[in-house]
């Protein structure tokens, strides 16, 4: 079975956990927001049931998918390193630009113009 990983670096599938973001939806309104054919679509959502990161129920004819983000946290885990040092740059980004002066404190002393 793929990883968590593997199954994310397909743009598409990337997409369709973005529109189920927003809630529950039939396998039609992913094909029609998306723009791809309702097989595509369907190969997508299987792949990312199989990996666990969508659910599935069925109402009569229609299936339903939802987020089920609990395999995301493998993603957070591997993020949380690199989160710390985005971080850590944008407290020195934040406190460099503290240092600066205001763009308008500098045109009211002459500074910044020519």
């Amino acid at each position: 079975m793929a990883s968590t990983f593997e199954v994310l670096a397909e743009p598409r599938r990337r997409e369709i956990l973005d529109l189920l973001r927003e809630g529950e939806q039939p396998v039609g309104a992913l094909v029609d927001r998306l723009g791809l054919t309702q097989p595509t679509v369907s190969k997508h959502l299987k792949v990312l049931r199989e990996a666990g990161l969508v659910e599935v129920r069925q109402d009569a004819q229609r299936r339903w998918y939802r987020l089920s983000p609990a395999p995301l946290v493998e993603i957070d885990v591997w993020l949380a390193p690199y989160r710390g040092l985005w971080e850590a740059s944008l407290d020195a980004l934040e406190r460099r630009l503290d240092q600066m002066p205001d763009r308008t404190e500098r045109q009211d002393t002459g500074e910044g113009t020519r």
